[in-house]
């Protein structure tokens, strides 16, 4: 699992990126980007995740947690939310990878 807190902004998306880029070289079957504790996602923050959704490819399922007005309505208003898995909590992604 990857979480993010506070502003992910063109300023801080490169930490992001790298943290995402660090857990998908290990090829995990799944993998979980927890957004619960992000204030402001940006759309640095949103380019950064569509390109770990690519970079996961057949190999690993990615899925966001992501509840509330600053991270999920602007992931669906984009329709990133139609490409990459979102869920409201980390207990209903778990769920799904598992299932």
């Amino acid at each position: 699992m990857v979480a993010a807190s506070g502003v992910i902004d063109m300023l801080t998306a490169p930490q992001l990126e790298a943290a995402l880029r660090d857990a998908l070289v290990k090829e995990p079957g799944s993998l979980v980007v927890d957004l619960t504790e992000v204030e402001f996602l940006a759309s640095a923050g949103m380019g950064v995740l569509v390109a770990a959704h690519e970079e996961a490819g057949e190999t690993t399922r990615l899925c966001v947690v992501a509840e509330g007005p600053a991270t999920s309505r602007p992931l669906k208003l984009v329709g990133i939310a139609d490409i990459v898995p979102l869920f409201a909590t980390l207990d209903e992604a778990v769920a799904s990878l598992r299932g």
